[in-house]
């Protein structure tokens, strides 16, 4: 499997995560049955800015933003997160067990 599949493949599944919720890079990567690969779901959604990938509701697996500085401007992940309604502080998604979307269990 070359990288642009499985890089298409990880754009499959983002575009499927609903409005006001978010899953993480691992949680992608075993979907794909990639366990060890968050780190690839990461590159993709770096890479995703063209693609019409709700990118922002990838975060890693404690709920961190840590894909904001692939962003325009300094907050905009978090102020896209916020207008579906998922409150951030310190870079920490609030209540992520309660918005957390497991690809897992829904493909």
């Amino acid at each position: 499997m070359t990288d642009k599949n499985f890089f298409e493949k990880v754009y499959e599944v983002a575009r499927l995560i609903p409005h006001g919720r978010v899953t993480s890079y691992g949680a992608i990567a075993t979907c794909l049955g990639a366990a060890r690969s968050a780190r690839m779901v990461g590159w993709a959604m770096n890479n995703s800015s063209e693609k019409e990938v709700p990118a922002h509701r990838v975060v890693n697996r404690k709920g961190l933003l840590t894909g904001k500085h692939h962003f325009d401007g300094t907050n905009l992940m978090q102020q896209l997160l916020e207008s579906e309604g998922i409150e951030v502080i310190d870079n920490q998604i609030q209540n992520f067990e309660k918005v957390f979307w497991n690809p897992s269990e829904e493909l």
